[in-house]
């Protein structure tokens, strides 16, 4: 079935408490996604940000964020008083997600509400049924507090180890430290359920992501260091980059644990099917991110300062992916396939059938033809215009070179009449992929400003992209219900969504 999509972060909606959350803003985006006859969502990860503020560098692969909890639904709720989210700084720009003033300022919120919480059945039954990484994700984040915030293996040696008698006596002396970190987790799930729930109802599937590292400095290692390659001392013996390249004569260091895959086949990739099980409570599909990854990866000795002297390594290939298949068949996995593609990676995703990628913005180098082209795009993949991680097309369409640009120009017909943007989003909309998803910002023809992430960089611009509020109007709706319309990517039951029912009244 053909079917499109919006991609949207929760963290740039609008709204007046620093960044977006699971509140009235996300709901309007429901409608508004509905009544532009769109069949997906897509999101960035909804764990907590980690280092730089990515969602791809998260403590844990469980936890939600705390930033995305919605103080107004906590106000109806009697958790919080009316006017005390309005005591705390939340930044000055509404364009802008300020991390450094959220991290300050949600903590400080959330406590009053959670002195007010009284635990109930509900509370009691998730904690149960969470169990398996509630626990020690709060004593994680607990032990990080009272260290100054210092990563695990900085700790003292008997909790860096987990030690049992350490570990009982810290769950007997902090546990109202800890249960502040499950109340958060509670209400994170609430939300998200109702959400979600709400997305269903209008027709509207979710497509998150899932990183296909974590931090060393993350709840995962700390509670399953056997399953990373480390050294006696938990010191990673290797770590995660990319090796240089046209881009990039020193490649991409990331700095991340590498799995020691052999253990994790042993036990039949346990934990990473606790992980995408996860994965699955939060999304209806799920981007696998880095998919060449799992076909081998540049593994960089620990301690090098760029990626140079990595080394390819053998990935746990078809048998992990075909493992998650059956034990996850309920979840509809894409494979983030961009990147340094060999054939054995391409094998890979055609032995998995795995939907792969289509960048459009990556079809018309010049210099040689591309598998991006629209006319060697098959229809088990998903179109894109651009991705988080690329330039806007608008800002694309003035920065890339004139070749590139002239390329772009005659092969998609485009013209300032119909407005360059429109025309790739309209090339995209036609293409036979089966899944076509196009960022918001290229909807609202944004430039440069509104990019969400640069690659490879540690800027104040990443991740904190805010749309304005009032962008997504009913016109805009209209339009891109027609576009999908002229180009059979309606949802077979669904009804164009009257404006009482839709974005009339909405603000965003």
């Amino acid at each position: 079935m053909r079917k499109s999509g919006i991609l949207m972060h929760i963290t740039s909606l609008p709204g007046p408490y620093g960044l977006g959350t699971m509140g009235k803003a996300a709901y309007d985006f429901v409608d508004f996604l509905a009544a532009a006859g769109q069949s997906l969502w897509q999101i960035l990860p909804l764990n907590p940000t980690g280092y730089g503020d990515s969602p791809y560098q998260s403590c844990s692969a469980f936890a939600g964020n705390e930033y995305l909890i919605d103080l107004p639904t906590l106000q109806a709720e009697g958790l919080l008083e009316p006017g005390e989210p309005e005591g705390f700084s939340w930044g000055q720009n509404p364009g802008r997600a300020d991390f450094g003033l959220l991290y300050q300022s949600r903590r400080k919120v959330l406590a009053l509400a959670c002195a007010r919480f009284q635990p109930t059945e509900d509370y009691l039954a998730f904690c149960r049924e969470n169990a398996h990484w509630l626990g020690d994700y709060a004593l994680y984040r607990t032990l990080k507090d009272k260290s100054g915030g210092l990563p695990w293996y900085e700790w003292e040696e008997p909790l860096k180890r987990r030690e049992p008698e350490a570990l009982w006596q810290v769950r007997q002396s902090l546990r109202e430290e800890m249960d502040f970190y499950k109340f958060i987790q509670y209400q994170f799930y609430r939300q998200w359920n109702a959400l979600r729930q709400y997305a269903k109802e209008k027709g509207i599937e979710i497509l998150g992501d899932v990183p296909i590292y974590v931090p060393l400095d993350s709840c995962e290692v700390w509670c399953n260091p056997e399953l990373f390659q480390l050294d006696e001392s938990l010191t990673p013996t290797a770590v995660a980059g990319c090796p240089p390249d046209a881009f990039s004569d020193d490649g991409q260091l990331w700095g991340n644990p590498l799995y020691r895959w052999e253990r994790h086949k042993e036990d039949g990739y346990s934990w990473w099917i606790r992980r995408l099980s996860a994965a699955g409570r939060l999304y209806d599909g799920v981007r696998l991110d880095h998919f060449r990854g799992f076909e081998s990866y540049w593994a960089v000795p620990y301690g090098d300062e760029t990626a140079q002297n990595g080394k390819w390594e053998k990935g746990p290939g078809l048998d992990f992916i075909s493992t998650i298949q059956k034990a996850l068949p309920e979840i509809s996995f894409v494979a983030e396939d961009l990147g340094l593609l060999t054939p054995e990676v391409l094998q890979l995703r055609e032995d998995s059938g795995l939907p792969g990628m289509k960048v459009l913005q990556f079809a018309f180098d010049s210099r040689e033809p591309s598998e991006y082209l629209p006319y060697r795009h098959v229809k088990n993949a998903v179109c894109y215009t651009g991705t988080h991680d690329n330039m806007t097309t608008a800002q694309w369409l003035r920065e890339a070179s004139e070749e590139t640009v002239a390329y772009a120009r005659a092969y998609m017909c485009l013209t300032e009449e119909e407005g360059l943007a429109w025309g790739v989003i309209r090339t995209a909309m036609g293409s036979v992929c089966d899944v076509c998803v196009v960022p918001l910002q290229d909807y609202l023809n944004l430039g440069g400003e509104a990019r969400m992430n640069f690659p490879g960089t540690m800027t104040n611009a990443n991740w904190t992209w805010r749309m304005a509020p009032g962008s997504c109007t009913p016109a805009l709706a209209e339009k891109i219900y027609n576009l999908t319309a002229l180009y059979g990517r309606l949802h077979e039951t669904k009804e164009k969504i009257s404006e009482a029912e839709g974005v009339e009244n909405h603000e965003l």
